[in-house]
């Protein structure tokens, strides 16, 4: 099973997704569905690429390559096969008609078309748009990738005026101004699915108030926690994935277009209104950089990658509450599955394959830096490798977000059996710790003491909260009645207090916050 769908306004489907650009919409190699921050109300489902190659007229034999004219020779049918790109960058189509049309504009308005040219133009690359859309528009391999498609079908409509639409302008530059915008949009798609998740888990938070969990270190029982911080913890983790794409944003949000193959053009040219019209911070400042930079997408996947940790760790943490060994969670039946030979079985699928994608998003950064640290400057041929991996990390992270979110809406916490856990472990000896050294022992001594009175509670078979003061007193005379405020998890919650603790007031003062950041409504 390749993703799962999980959010009520979208899924994982065979359309591509809606940008959160007011400028466009960013379809996926594979063509895939996302809803936008705010925009339940603009979500628009599209044919996929694949749908409009099957529903198209046969494909016309080879034509002359638009850059073929000092050539003699047209490549072999292996050569084109192995270096066409048509196959995964169409799903750049949006933008790369969203940057033609600006381009179009300025060259308009610097005296380097006509407006009727430009208009032209305009007019024919939205009507090529409709048919992509509609599923009537023909790829073709001979025409390499989406940018030469695009261009040559749109001299086929409309003549000579589309020859003009490449002056001052690379497919290096094009590419990767076209990137960037999917780029930009594919992280407001991320973090609106961050923040969905956030808002779950929060959600489940309020709904278990004051139930005490054992916390673990190296897996072994540690100290009483409040299931609501131990939830809280993913929420933070999430938060700073978000400011993660955020700064990446803001650093890849620089347009390279007008930077022609490497080096500029002499002709008169006006970056910054290109850069503007496309909603960019400003012209990228080197022409060389501008064409051969991929930090962008680089940041993005390792942005993808700690992401994909987060949520492989409660992966793992959920799958192993809900194992008979631990019953601390039940997923509901809508998030589970079955066994083909064992009717008994009940698993939690999603969050398993939530934890498995995790290595395909870490293996997509992967070979994005195996891929570009050989590379000299400027652009390079081996940088059309830098689409797949791309697209892939963004359609596994929005998934294993989506499908996170609402295994969270779907889950119920076993009170009974978590109650029922709780005294094994000896959960409050650190708080019995802290009783010690508020009465004046020094920690190290104090430490010494409790780990004697484990030792005792262990050869007796009881928890510390059984032990009578005479035996507490055979330890250490300093202890009094009072050491049974103390002892027992409710106790041991209660006496947390520093500023980030797991006590009741500090994870209410927790809660509050984000219920005010995520405007949650309760």
């Amino acid at each position: 099973m390749e993703s799962l769908s999980t959010s009520s306004s979208s899924s994982l489907t065979t359309s591509p997704i809606f940008s959160p650009s007011k400028h466009a919409l960013i379809p996926t190699p594979q063509s895939l569905s996302f809803s936008l921050p705010n925009s339940n109300a603009r979500l628009a489902l599209l044919t996929c690429a694949a749908q409009q190659m099957n529903n198209s007229p046969p494909v016309p034999s080879k034509e002359v390559k638009l850059w073929g004219g000092r050539f003699e020779e047209s490549v072999t049918d292996a050569v084109e096969k192995f270096t066409e790109s048509i196959s995964f960058d169409k799903g750049l189509y949006k933008q790369d008609i969203m940057g033609s049309k600006a381009h179009a504009t300025m060259l308009a308005k610097q005296g380097l078309m006509t407006d009727n040219d430009r208009d032209t133009i305009i007019k024919g690359l939205e009507e090529i748009e409709g048919q992509i859309e509609a599923g009537q528009f023909v790829w073709r391999t001979d025409r390499e990738d989406v940018h030469m498609n695009i261009e040559a079908a749109l001299t086929d409509l409309v003549g000579e005026p589309a020859k003009k639409l490449h002056t001052a302008r690379s497919r290096n530059d094009q590419v990767a101004t076209d990137f960037r915008l999917w780029s930009r949009d594919a992280i407001d798609t991320i973090i609106s699915r961050i923040k969905n998740l956030q808002i779950a888990m929060v959600k489940l938070a309020l709904q278990n108030e004051g139930l005490i969990v054992p916390g673990y270190t190296h897996l072994q029982r540690a100290q009483p926690v409040l299931l609501q911080h131990l939830l809280l913890t993913y929420v933070e983790q999430l938060e700073r994935d978000a400011g993660r794409l955020l700064d990446c944003r803001a650093r890849l949000n620089f347009c390279p277009l007008g930077a022609c193959a490497l080096a500029g053009t002499g002709l008169p040219i006006d970056r910054f209104m290109t850069s503007d019209a496309l909603g960019f911070t400003a012209p990228m400042r080197n022409s060389i950089d501008a064409v051969s930079d991929r930090d962008f997408v680089l940041e993005l996947l390792s942005a993808n990658s700690i992401t994909a940790v987060h949520l492989s760790r409660l992966g793992e943490e959920w799958v192993l509450w809900a194992s008979e060994e631990f019953g601390f969670l039940t997923p509901s039946d809508s998030v589970s599955t079955g066994s083909s030979i064992m009717p008994q079985k009940k698993n939690p699928d999603p969050m398993e394959l939530v934890r498995g994608k995790s290595g395909r998003v870490i293996g997509d950064l992967v070979s994005l830096l195996v891929l570009c640290k050989g590379l000299p400057q400027a652009y390079n041929r081996d940088l059309q490798e830098d689409k797949e991996p791309v697209f892939d990390s963004v359609k596994a992270v929005v998934g294993m977000l989506e499908v996170s979110a609402e295994f969270a809406q779907n889950v119920s916490f076993n009170r009974e059996r978590i109650q029922k856990s709780l005294p094994a472990g000896h959960l409050d000896a650190t708080t019995l710790a802290d009783y010690l050294v508020k009465k004046g022992i020094p920690f190290r001594t104090s430490h010494d003491i409790v780990g004697r009175s484990v030792a005792l509670c262990v050869a007796r078979k009881c928890e510390l909260q059984d032990l009578s003061l005479d035996e507490l007193n055979s330890l250490h005379p300093i202890f009094d009645k009072d050491v049974y405020e103390f002892l027992g998890v409710e106790n041991s919650i209660k006496k947390f207090s520093s500023y980030g603790s797991t006590g009741s007031e500090c994870v209410a003062g927790q809660l509050d916050y984000w219920i005010d950041k995520l405007s949650i409504s309760t």
